[in-house]
């Protein structure tokens, strides 16, 4: 049954600055509500373009400082389901976040770059998502994979990730057997940056730390500055890019799934801990050890995964990640 919009929807406010040519970027904060810091760096940076102690020499940049109005008024990452997850138009609204999508993708498909800023639950290091590398393939073609990865390392943190869609995909296609539903399920794994680049732009999401981490906000406001100067939007010194021996950058290469609901992790994993080729990762409900295949990552582990859904991620070190 579709529902109305809660009463208290609010077309989330839109902020432009400049308009001369140059490029167009789009710097998003909130897409959870729970994830503050986006939102807080944007003010900031708003603050300083309404004084005039930063103005645009080209380009038009448009912040979007809470994206989902709903969850930033109640503290929690969703409203009615995730936001960036089958983030696509419809004719057929059925919940909140689809309301905000109708909205949301027009507006990127305006703008050539976007920004994205998140943060996240558990204690850990700054990073960030970038796309495929260049190709005319069916799940995620691509052709700026330079300009959006030279991007990334001018943002001002070390650690990198690609893979996301590809490796969710590969997932997909092995539990979903059937063709049409597949195609439902890899549309599940679009959020904002891969409707971006659908639209022909590039696009980041940078997790800037921990939710209540003070130092999230400057990450954020760090990147968002080091963007505008980068890409010519201000008048300030291109940052340099982070050198390769400086950087930690993976590549999600396989995810796992649950089999059994008792399946369970041998410790409590997080995010970037290191696993060895053979090291056991969890037990299978039936005794079965879960071990790890290669020398990698372990990225997004959840204990709470349901039985047939995603259980962790493994990434390998990305030595090429420079390489055009």
């Amino acid at each position: 049954m579709t529902r109305t919009l809660p009463t208290r929807f609010q077309i989330p406010q839109c902020h432009e600055f400049g308009g001369e040519p140059g490029p167009r970027l789009m710097v998003t904060g909130a897409i959870h509500g729970n994830e503050r810091c986006g939102t807080e760096a944007i003010t900031r940076v708003m603050a300083e373009l309404d004084s005039g102690t930063l103005s645009l020499r080209s380009g038009l940049v448009t912040f979007v400082p809470i994206a989902n109005p709903l969850a930033y008024a109640n503290s929690t990452r969703n409203g009615d389901r995730n936001l960036n997850r089958h983030l696509f138009p419809t004719s057929t609204p059925q919940d909140y976040e689809d309301h905000l999508a109708n909205w949301l993708c027009p507006l990127l498909a305006q703008h050539d770059v976007l920004l994205d800023l998140h943060s996240f639950n558990a204690p850990g290091e700054p990073f960030v998502m970038v796309g495929p590398r260049n190709n005319d393939g069916p799940r995620e073609p691509f052709q700026h994979a330079q300009q959006e990865r030279a991007l990334a390392r001018r943002l001002g943190v070390h650690r990198f990730v690609d893979g996301w869609l590809r490796t969710y995909g590969d997932g997909v296609l092995r539990r979903v057997p059937d063709p049409q539903q597949q195609q439902t399920e890899l549309r599940f794994g679009v959020g904002t940056t891969e409707y971006m680049r659908s639209t022909g732009g590039y696009a980041l999401t940078l997790e800037c730390g921990q939710h209540d981490d003070p130092q999230a906000s400057e990450v954020a406001y760090r990147a968002i500055r080091n963007t505008l100067a980068f890409l010519g939007l201000i008048d300030a010194p291109s940052p340099p890019a982070i050198a390769p021996d400086q950087m930690q950058a993976l590549s999600m290469v396989a995810v796992i799934d649950k089999i059994w609901a008792d399946d369970n992790f041998t410790r409590p994993w997080s995010s970037f801990d290191a696993v060895a080729k053979g090291e056991q990762i969890g037990v299978h409900a039936d005794g079965t050890p879960v071990l790890a295949p290669f020398d990698g990552r372990i990225l997004f582990p959840d204990s709470a995964a349901v039985a047939g859904g995603e259980w962790y991620y493994l990434a390998r070190e990305n030595g090429d990640f420079c390489l055009p």
